[in-house]
């Protein structure tokens, strides 16, 4: 996911770019590059294939101003390289764009035919060109776009009346786009403002004291402000130093109120980990504990979750659950349905987001629909979201950022609480979401059939999660050694049975994530339907065997794998006959329906240590990227 973060106030804007580009630096980038309005009153912008810091310190000799524009760029059309890095500049209009435009070929095209000049291979470059045209601006022959140093308007250009200033210039040029954008843009015409629109890509507004920033996630702005706005998808802001202005494409002016940032500049901060990783690994405890905080009822042994705006007669309506998500989000969404079984007997499975909304679903009135994003602006669950809604279907949200366009779009739902999640890779927000869907299943359960002896016993459970995870924790160094030795296969088979198999595929995917090496999961008893003939010596098995009635299942399946030669580590409670594993990682046993998420704990640590092992960039895995799925 790109970033994108813009200043416009009377300081020099510059440090306060390249601050808020490396706070995203997590989000994992190729480019990065910079427009500023310099004093002249033209545009400045330095870009390149480099790092931020690459980024700052190649910078030419007083380049300073504002309002400006940075950003960081993930390669989704065109190489990584300095020309398709961003902002794209045509005339005196400077565009950085998140997102992807999925009629680029044909704007440009058309374009072209008009006279246009192309010059990177970006879908983005479309969007400076359309917005300079509509803002009266038509280039002439010749490079249009600066390089560092250049002052704009170019020669050759015809600078024509704007017809309404540049919010209609973006708004006349974003209604021929198909697809998602988030965008920030320049006007060197008009060096008292920034405009901001977004589609499916998030923009936040930051109000500071006269002056105003706006960012596609919060981190880029917790050093500078706490006051926040969040653009809804299909809306135009323009901001400047004294505030904002917000309205539709079609001019329709929306109204917001600033939200206040829980998290502070600390929790944006490694505090002396390696990695982000890790340290949310290890802030498990404390997660754990915020979101239990203020929602466990004792007395009447059950969960308090009152932004689920659903009262007791209409929970006992609900005849069936279903859960969509994304990624680990989907892994911890089949935790939950597996939980509102057990403990609420209400039928409840979990579905990918982003193949529900292409299959035209049934969408049913006593079903209970549950949309689970950490970042709260997955596209795909969004879109999910949207579909259920324009179908009538009741949808709640179980998301970490408060704010977030989930959690606007659903009629109530349940925060994490969970902090920040700095490292691409989630840990901490995994391990929350089950938590979350526990209180539910329980809540759900207490209206139902479940019994105050035990809903005592889970609420028990509950409060035993954080010691047992530091247990688990002070057996890292031990983890650690496991992981060293497997990083050296090429890859692993994880398995699992009923609890332990979104475990397993959890499993699976941050080793795949983190490590690069191949990780399939499986459920144990489908090992024996193909699977089992790849086998043997070279092919490792990670196998998630809880202390539970299905014990002697997992046994069984054990045997199999080791009638082949094949080496076993099994993560579970109690120990194994060493005939069975060839190591074995114990962890605390809870309640049977809450151990899921203890074993969960293990095999972060166990894909942590193997890329540590292989040098990989752990919080900025190649090829994944936070917060929002653009399909």
């Amino acid at each position: 996911m790109c970033g994108i973060v813009a200043h416009v106030g009377s300081r020099d804007c510059v440090p306060i770019l390249l601050e808020g580009l490396a706070q995203l630096e997590y989000r994992g980038y190729d480019s990065a590059g910079l427009a500023v309005v310099n004093r002249s009153g033209g545009l400045r912008v330095h870009k390149a294939r480099t790092r931020v810091a690459g980024l700052g310190s190649s910078l030419p000799a007083r380049f300073k101003g504002g309002p400006g524009i940075g950003h960081t760029r993930w390669a989704t059309h065109g190489e990584p390289n300095d020309i398709n890095a961003h902002p794209h500049v045509v005339g005196p209009v400077a565009v950085v764009h998140n997102g992807i435009v999925e009629n680029a070929d044909e704007l440009r095209a058309k374009l072209i035919a008009e006279g246009a000049v192309f010059v990177s291979e970006t879908d983005s470059e479309v969007l400076a060109h359309l917005i300079s045209r509509a803002g009266g601006y038509l280039p002439g022959s010749g490079d249009d776009t600066p390089g560092s140093g250049d002052d704009l308007p170019g020669s050759g250009g015809d600078l024509r009346a704007p017809g309404g200033g540049p919010e209609e210039a973006v708004r006349r040029a974003l209604t021929s786009v198909v697809g998602t954008y988030g965008i920030a843009v320049l006007d060197a015409r008009y060096p008292d403002r920034i405009i901001a629109a977004r589609n499916g890509s998030p923009v936040v507004l930051g109000i500071g004291n006269k002056e105003m920033f706006v960012a596609s996630d919060v981190a880029a702005l917790v050093r500078y402000t706490r006051q926040v706005v969040h653009l809804d998808d299909g809306e135009v802001a323009t901001v400047r130093a004294d505030g904002f202005h917000t309205s539709t494409l079609d001019a329709r002016t929306t109204t917001h109120e600033p939200s206040l940032i829980e998290a502070d500049l600390r929790s944006y901060s490694a505090d002396g980990y390696t990695h982000f990783m890790r340290k949310e690994i290890h802030e498990q405890p404390r997660t754990v504990e915020r979101a239990l905080r203020g929602r466990l009822e004792a007395r009447f042994h059950t969960a308090h979750l009152g932004g689920l705006n659903i009262d007791a007669r209409e929970a006992r309506a609900i005849r069936r659950v279903k859960i969509l998500g994304c990624g680990s989000a989907y892994y911890a969404a089949q935790v939950g349905a597996q939980l509102i079984e057990e403990l609420a007997r209400i039928p409840a499975d979990a579905e990918a987001a982003s193949e529900f909304r292409y299959r035209n679903p049934v969408v049913e009135a006593d079903t209970l629909y549950i949309a689970v994003s950490q970042s709260g602006e997955t596209h795909d669950t969004l879109a999910a979201v949207r579909e259920l809604k324009r179908k009538g279907g009741r949808v709640i949200g179980v998301v970490n950022a408060v704010g977030s366009a989930i959690a606007r779009e659903c009629e109530g739902g349940v925060y994490l609480h969970a902090g920040p999640e700095i490292s691409v890779t989630s840990t901490k927000t995994f391990t929350a979401t089950c938590v979350v869907f526990s209180l539910l299943a329980l809540h759900l359960g207490r209206i139902h059939d479940l019994s105050p002896a035990d809903g005592a016993r889970v609420i028990a459970g509950l409060h035993a999660l954080p010691g047992q995870i530091t247990e688990i924790l002070a057996r890292e160094e031990r983890i650690a050694e496991l992981a060293k030795d497997l990083a050296g296969y090429h890859g692993m088979f994880f398995v699992g049975r009923v609890r332990g198999w979104p475990i397993a595929r959890e499993g699976a995917q941050k080793l795949k994530e983190v490590s690069y090496l191949h990780a399939e999961a499986y459920p144990a008893s489908e090992l024996k339907h193909g699977p089992l003939a790849l086998v043997g010596p070279d092919l490792p098995t990670i196998a998630v065997v809880p202390d539970d009635e299905l014990r002697d299942k997992n046994i069984s399946t054990l045997g199999e794998i080791k009638a082949r030669r094949g080496r076993i580590l099994a993560v579970g409670h109690g120990t194994l006959d060493p005939r069975l594993a060839d190591d074995m990682v114990e962890v605390p046993k809870n309640e049977p329906e809450l151990d899921p998420i203890l074993l969960s704990v293990p095999l972060q640590l166990l894909a942590y240590h193997a890329a540590v092992t292989l040098g990989n960039d752990v919080d900025k895995p190649r090829n994944l990227a936070k917060s929002v799925t653009v399909e």
